[in-house]
């Protein structure tokens, strides 16, 4: 529901801000979104978006916005989850235990996650940083590009904004 329709909904001058978060808020490694309605100041954003950084990270934007957060974060969760599920399921292929690449492709994840975050640099020169010319990780790039990994990504995330945006309307 928008922003401006909640406000109609409710009485005069009400302060209403939509809020989504997702699903890893449990551990407290969430990504959160929040637009603000006509009423509502930047002192009491700022609360709440303090509030909800227990949580994980938060960030103010547009309320336009949201329903892309949907798709991307939202949904995203289960889209991470298929790509770890089939980064392991390569490894019990090549012979590994099954616990074990499970384990092993969550942490690659979680590592990887962090220092695209902590050290600020785009996805794409992290991925250049481990690829070495000839080597297994081009070779591996290669394989994701002819299954069109990237493509089915962006498509699987303008499917779930698409289905979000629809929801919203209702």
């Amino acid at each position: 529901m928008s922003l401006s329709t909640l406000e109609e909904l409710l009485p005069p001058n009400t302060r209403v801000l939509r809020v989504l978060p997702n699903l890893p808020c449990v551990v407290q490694e969430g990504a959160i979104v929040m637009a603000r309605g006509r009423h509502v100041g930047s002192s009491e954003t700022k609360l709440l978006q303090h509030l909800l950084e227990a949580c994980g990270r938060c960030e103010e934007v547009p309320e336009a916005y949201v329903d892309i957060h949907t798709g991307l974060s939202g949904s995203g969760v289960a889209f991470v989850c298929a790509f770890s599920e089939a980064l392991a399921e390569g490894a019990v292929k090549m012979g590994m235990p099954s616990s074990l690449a499970h384990r092993i492709a969550a942490q690659t994840l979680l590592g990887t996650a962090k220092m695209l975050l902590h050290e600020g640099q785009h996805p794409a020169q992290l991925r250049s940083d481990v690829c070495t010319p000839g080597g297994t990780t081009i070779y591996g790039l290669h394989a994701l590009e002819q299954g069109g990994l990237r493509a089915a990504t962006m498509s699987a995330v303008e499917a779930a904004t698409c289905r979000a945006k629809e929801l919203s309307r209702k």
